[in-house]
């Protein structure tokens, strides 16, 4: 082989062997935030709040289940879909017994606008403790954005996202370019 073609090949193996500590280093550090971030236990508040987002059915199953335990007495159903979602504008439009159901488009149609309609329920309801429901992959970066608008204490629950690997790597992009937004947005 002749040296300049060994050269070549040696750059190439140096290039793949950075690129790969590079998606490990990523891998291991995303992986406590996205893949195993902080939840807590459920425990009653004053609201349950389901963040809107890509399958969302289980976040909305399981912010009615906290709410018939009787872990709050009022439901926040955050609803940013255009075309408007009908089961949830159903869900919305009826009565639950034991607990009241507040439905909302936030604006901005974002985590961030979320956190928003949040602070003005707090206002309006003297709120001090709200359960927040998300999808895993989301809980860590929800509590950053909807911590910076909500003075009490939030509760995370984060319900199963069953991904594929290219759907991972997605979100620890998606989500990681969502943290560098946010800080670059400041406060609420």
């Amino acid at each position: 082989m002749s040296p300049a073609r060994n050269a070549a090949r040696k750059a190439v193996l140096r290039t793949l062997a950075v690129l790969l500590v590079v998606v490990l280093t990523a891998v291991a550090a995303g992986y406590p935030v996205y893949v195993r971030p902080q939840t807590d236990q459920p425990r009653p508040a004053d609201a349950i709040l389901v963040l809107g987002g890509t399958a969302s059915a289980q976040r909305y199953l399981t912010g009615l289940e906290l709410a018939a335990d009787g872990l709050a007495p009022t439901l926040v159903l955050s609803n940013p879909y255009r075309p408007r979602d009908p089961v949830l504008d159903a869900l919305c439009a009826r009565q639950q017994p034991g607990f009241a159901v507040v439905c909302f488009a936030p604006e901005p149609r974002t985590t961030l606008g979320e956190g928003r309609q949040l602070r003005r329920l707090e206002a309006e309801n003297g709120w001090r403790s709200v359960i927040v429901v998300t999808s895993t992959p989301h809980v860590s970066r929800a509590r950053y954005i909807i911590g910076k608008c909500f003075d009490g204490e939030l509760i995370m629950i984060g319900t199963p996202a069953r991904l594929s690997v290219a759907g991972w790597a997605w979100l620890y992009a998606y989500h990681s370019a969502g943290y560098v937004k946010s800080w670059l947005q400041g406060q609420c």
